[in-house]
C-alpha cells in the first residue's frame, strides 16, 4: 500500500499495490504494521457495507462526537461514488476545508478519514456499494452531521439528474464555525473516468 498525504491535515489516500498475473490480481487492503509505520490508526472495531440503488443519491456528511469520534477507512466495492470529507477540528490547519474525490472498485484507492472529519458521498452509478471500517463502534447519541449544501463549506458536488437525500441529511442546521476559522476552501482531486 502507498499512503499519500492530502491537502487536508491527517487525511490519506491509500493506493493499493496490485500483484497481477493471468488470473487477475491480489491487493492488500489492510496491514497493521504498514498502517502503524505510516502513523495511522491500526484498530478497527466495526465494518459496514452500504448499498445504494440509484445514481445521484447523497449520503452524509456524518461524524461522531468525542469520546466516540471515529477514524473511517472508506472503499467503493461496486459502482462509483464521489466521496467528500470536511475537517471540523478547530485546531487543525485545514479547519473547515473540504476535499472530494471519486472512488471506484477498479481505482485501487481507499480514503483514510481522521477523527474530527465529517464524511459523505454522492453515488455516480446505480448499484453503488461502499465498505466502511471504523475505529469506534457506532454510538447513536454521538452521531451528528453537517448539511451537504451548508454555505460554511461551499462544497461542489457533481451534477445529478435527480438527487435523493434523506430528510435527516437535509435538516442538519447551519454549521457555526469558530470565530478564528481559516479561510474556507475546497479541492476536488483529479480522478480517472468512471468505469
Amino acid at each position: 500500500m502507498r499512503f499519500v498525504a492530502l491537502k487536508l491535515a491527517d487525511a490519506r489516500l491509500i493506493e493499493l499495490e496490485r500483484h497481477a498475473d493471468e488470473r487477475g490480481y491480489l491487493a492488500r487492503v489492510f496491514c497493521e504494521d504498514e498502517f502503524a509505520e505510516a502513523g495511522l490508526t491500526t484498530r478497527f472495531v466495526q465494518a459496514s457495507t452500504v448499498h445504494t440503488d440509484r445514481a445521484g443519491t447523497l449520503r452524509g456528511l456524518h461524524y461522531q462526537l468525542p469520546p466516540h469520534a471515529e477514524v473511517k477507512l472508506v472503499r467503493c466495492t461496486a459502482g462509483a461514488a464521489h466521496v467528500v470529507i470536511v475537517d471540523l477540528r478547530p485546531d487543525s490547519p485545514s479547519y473547515l476545508q473540504w476535499l472530494g474525490m471519486a472512488l471506484t472498485p477498479t481505482s485501487g484507492r481507499m480514503l483514510y478519514v481522521p477523527e474530527g472529519y465529517a464524511q459523505g458521498y454522492q453515488t455516480l452509478a446505480d448499484g453503488t456499494e461502499m465498505l466502511y471500517q471504523m475505529s469506534t463502534a457506532y454510538e447513536p447519541s454521538a452521531a451528528r452531521g453537517v448539511r451537504y449544501n451548508d454555505p460554511a463549506f461551499g462544497i461542489r458536488w457533481p451534477p445529478a439528474r435527480e438527487r435523493l437525500i434523506s430528510d435527516r441529511d437535509r435538516a442538519w442546521p447551519d454549521y457555526q464555525p469558530i470565530a478564528a476559522a481559516q479561510p474556507l476552501t475546497g479541492v476536488v482531486v483529479a480522478t480517472p473516468a468512471i468505469d
